[in-house]
């Protein structure tokens, strides 16, 4: 009986709200297809789908887990000067949208950019006369993906070495084995778990990617729930596409989870052994090892944008370009403070009621944020047209008026999908802020006649202020860069900072598209200094 208060209860309608999307797509599953869509997509290009969908994931995967493995065990378990700086810069690749990267190596690498075309004039070559790879196919996304998310690879596996290897390396030593055999044969298997985390990470962002494998013409599930959208206008066909990428992202958390299991990794010594000191020589080797993908998945296209906004000039600045920012800025700040609004009163909820039943409360909550953004754009659409032709039906028999579409016609449908789809970011944050304050505190409070929702006001919101400031900004950088679900459910002549470099840059005009760009990178840059401050206190 202590569920039916009505704490648990609006927790209980928070949830079901925020994973209607979700719930919404796997319902249309059972539909039956009238128009023949699906059996068309089954007979043409479902196969290519799953193909590419699964290549890019497993290849996204294994360079992700080269390029983050290989530098965090370059800068946990070795010194050398600089190793304090890329502990840190390793990490800004999280600040670059996929799309954006995308569109700027193409801009480099494509048959007129400044690469061939120098390798043209200075070899004296013409078309057909050399052989250059094509970075708009399946192998340049799988590049362009290995580079943007290596970092998640990166802060587990650095986490894990940093734990655990030091007295593993040392033991392995003393018994003979070689560097690159302690290596492979003790730490390695230790830090697994934490790797295995990584790459399930890099996965399902890879098999969410839509602006990317949009512009290189590699067709996909999300470049598939698009279409079947727009082009075929069959929302079964696209619900039903979604729940097969569900189907997939499942499968490879199933996977990670059945890949470690039943083995367990506990640190058996609490002496940390100080990393040996480099030689000159062997430094800069490690610098460079670093440097490869972090100028490959920052440096070199953050100098690009700033080479093509500043000396190609642009038309973005102005009347048009402040009301691109205004609309990005004022969707995440509505979105973000929803979110951590929300996730106050699931984890406030969770701590006055704890069980299990809040718990998988939390959990239904938490269903958007393994989804895709285009899964969670066709969810919404559902529910909320629904809706819409409720209302507009309910207001002309009962009042005479004629409503337009008020749910799916405005910003309303946005913000809903950016809530259900980053609910757990915030919630994250706020539960291990929460977790921090002591229950003797709340004791305290309740026995100077503290009711609870000024236990809340009065002692919980204050002491959650650093939590709540971490929410709030990271949901509002993850919609800044959000581009599927903007690009769906966007309003009519409604555009985002996201949805204009993606225009431009399908248009071609990268030059353009420079400005917003640099933009989304700028704000995308303040989780990750929080996130390398976080990691050099730890």
């Amino acid at each position: 009986m202590r569920l039916l208060q009505p704490l648990p209860i609006l927790a209980l309608v928070a949830a079901a709200i925020t994973a209607l999307p979700v719930l919404a797509v796997l319902r249309e599953i059972f539909r039956p297809d009238t128009e023949g869509v699906w059996a068309h997509l089954m007979e043409t290009v479902l196969a290519e789908y799953v193909v590419n969908s699964l290549g890019l994931a497993v290849g996204a995967g294994l360079g992700a887990a080269l390029l983050g493995v290989g530098s965090a065990w370059v800068v946990a378990m070795h010194r050398f000067r600089g190793r304090g700086v890329l502990e840190w810069a390793l990490l800004l690749p999280l600040a670059m949208p996929t799309y954006v990267i995308a569109y700027v190596y193409t801009d480099l690498l494509q048959f007129p950019g400044p690469v061939q075309t120098w390798l043209r004039a200075t070899f004296e070559w013409q078309r057909g006369d050399y052989w250059f790879p094509d970075v708009r196919s399946l192998p340049g996304a799988i590049v362009v993906f290995s580079l943007v998310f290596y970092p998640y690879v990166y802060v587990l596996a650095r986490a894990a070495f940093l734990e655990r290897s030091g007295s593993l390396m040392e033991a392995a030593r003393s018994m003979g084995l070689s560097a690159r055999a302690a290596f492979f044969r003790a730490a390695l298997p230790v830090a697994r778990p934490a790797i295995a985390g990584g790459v399930a990470l890099v996965v399902m962002e890879s098999l969410a990617e839509f602006g990317a494998v949009s512009y290189f013409g590699v067709p996909t599930f999300t470049t598939g729930i698009y279409r079947a959208w727009y082009a075929f206008g069959s929302p079964v066909a696209a619900a039903q596409l979604a729940a097969a990428l569900l189907s997939l992202i499942a499968l490879t958390l199933m996977l990670e989870k059945l890949s470690r299991g039943r083995a367990r990794y506990h640190e058996t010594s609490l002496r940390k052994s100080l990393p040996p000191q480099l030689s000159a020589a062997r430094s800069v080797g490690a610098w460079l090892l670093c440097l490869v993908p972090l100028a490959g998945g920052f440096l070199l296209p953050a100098i690009l944008l700033l080479r093509m906004a500043v000396s190609e000039g642009d038309v973005q600045f102005g009347a048009k370009y402040l009301e691109l920012a205004g609309n990005s800025f004022t969707l995440a700040l509505v979105a973000s403070l929803t979110a951590a609004a929300l996730a106050v009163l699931l984890a406030y909820a969770t701590r006055l009621y704890p069980g299990k039943t809040m718990a998988a409360i939390k959990r239904v909550a938490s269903l958007g944020y393994a989804v895709p953004g285009t899964v969670i754009a066709v969810g919404a659409l559902i529910p909320l047209t629904a809706m819409d032709h409720a209302l507009i039906l309910f207001m002309r028999e009962h009042y005479g008026v004629t409503l337009g579409l008020v749910l799916t016609g405005s910003a309303l449908a946005l913000v809903f999908a950016y809530v259900a789809r980053f609910l757990a970011v915030a919630l994250n944050a706020v539960e291990s802020s929460m977790a921090r304050i002591r229950p003797s505190i709340d004791d305290a409070a309740r026995s100077l006649g503290a009711t609870r929702a000024g236990l809340l006001a009065r002692v919980h919101l204050p002491m959650l202020a650093s939590g709540l400031a971490s929410a709030v900004l990271l949901v509002f950088v993850d919609v800044m860069k959000e581009l599927p679900a903007t690009i769906v459910l966007r309003p009519f002549n409604f555009e985002t900072l996201a949805t204009q470099v993606y225009v431009l840059a399908s248009d071609e005009r990268l030059a353009e598209a420079a400005t917003p760009s640099l933009a989304i990178v700028a704000v995308g840059l303040i989780p990750v200094i929080l996130l390398s401050r976080a990691i050099r206190r730890n």
